[in-house]
């Protein structure tokens, strides 16, 4: 997938750095989560843009600068938490938000690619080596096979919304939307698909499997602890009262509806640093929703905004996981990566989800 974009935004000054970006946006509405977006992307992206004479701490940024689009396009674990959370008192369901948040997803990859485009300016970056590039033609042959990972997505939306679940509903008389569960079969899906287009690739026989859980295991680990730690600190939040401390504090402020988009997306932003953004919307997801619906915000835009200010989750120094991840890649000192992290990704992604709640970018 990475090689196909690479062939089509390759030729252009900073190529590589668009070929990240886009396919940091692509991988993320599939995979969704940070570290892995980071790791998978940066993993072949980073090498080229440092071969195209990118600064390493720049090429880490715009890597974990883009983990975040995982969150802001549907179907992630953190919308199924807001959206769980949300739905057990009637605010907002799974079908409402899919189509907003999709569409804010896209803002947030438009914003990036604007940022992209400042930074070949400032910084004179070059086009992809033509040794690191190749033809569209040869690029595409060998990779189309990875388009169909997006029919794991594709599939079981079409069965369960819109016009085509209205239609199988009729015809086998029972409602798809509610029989059929996204949270299940998209990831049954992926997974089926991945195993048969990699079946080449699997241990042939015990031993093999052995080694390659055995040398996957200690990866799942630092991701499981991590997990569980963010999980674990959002609870002990909600045990020290600071949903309620917080609904009080954002229920006591008179302002209008882009200075609340602020004053809720800072607070979002800010406890999205120590934490993940699932792990965020878990501790305060509800409550900041409920906020920005308290000042006219219809809530599935009031959802997408919230979203939008955790998917910073990568960009926001000093602990997120991405950032990290991507350091290691580009072989650079993590914080020399902060100032670029925050200027170039965390304020402009801040900004847009102010500008979705304000109703001035639609969704």
């Amino acid at each position: 997938m990475i090689d196909i974009l690479n062939s089509l935004l390759g030729r252009v000054r900073g190529g590589p750095v668009y070929t990240s970006t886009v396919a940091a946006g692509a991988f993320g509405s599939v995979a969704h989560v940070g570290a892995s977006v980071t790791a998978a992307v940066g993993s072949i992206t980073i090498p080229w843009m440092k071969r195209a004479q990118v600064r390493p701490e720049i090429a880490g940024s715009v890597v974990a600068g883009c983990a975040g689009m995982g969150v802001t396009f549907p179907f992630s674990s953190t919308m199924f938490i807001l959206t769980g959370a949300l739905a057990t008192t009637g605010t907002l369901t799974v079908d409402e938000l899919v189509i907003p948040l999709a569409i804010g997803g896209l803002w947030c990859l438009g914003v990036r690619l604007v940022v992209n485009a400042y930074m070949v300016r400032k910084y004179n970056l070059r086009a992809m080596d033509p040794a690191d590039r190749l033809p569209f033609g040869r690029s595409f042959s060998r990779g189309w096979t990875s388009l169909t990972l997006f029919i794991g997505m594709v599939v079981p939306v079409l069965l369960t919304m819109g016009w085509t679940s209205a239609r199988l509903s009729d015809y086998v008389g029972v409602d798809t939307g509610e029989a059929l569960s996204l949270i299940v079969w998209i990831p049954v899906l992926m997974i089926a698909i991945v195993g048969f287009l990699g079946r080449r690739h699997l241990p042939r026989g015990g031993r093999d499997w052995f080694d390659l859980l055995a040398g996957a295991a200690p990866r799942f680990g630092v991701i499981g602890v991590t997990i569980v730690a963010a999980f674990a600190a959002a609870n002990v939040l909600g045990e020290l009262g600071l949903p309620a401390q917080l609904t009080t504090a954002l229920e006591a402020v008179d302002a209008p509806r882009p200075v609340m988009a602020l004053i809720v997306g800072a607070v979002v932003v800010a406890i999205a640093i120590p934490l993940t953004a699932s792990a965020t919307m878990a501790a305060i997801g509800p409550v900041a929703v409920a906020a920005l619906i308290g000042v006219g915000v219809e809530p599935a835009v009031a959802a997408t905004a919230v979203l939008i200010f955790a998917s910073t989750e990568g960009a926001s120094p000093p602990s997120g996981a991405p950032i990290y991840v991507a350091a290691g890649l580009a072989q650079v000192d993590p914080a020399k990566m902060f100032r670029p992290l925050v200027t170039y990704f965390c304020l402009p992604i801040l900004g847009i989800g102010v500008l979705i709640a304000s109703g001035v970018l639609p969704v």
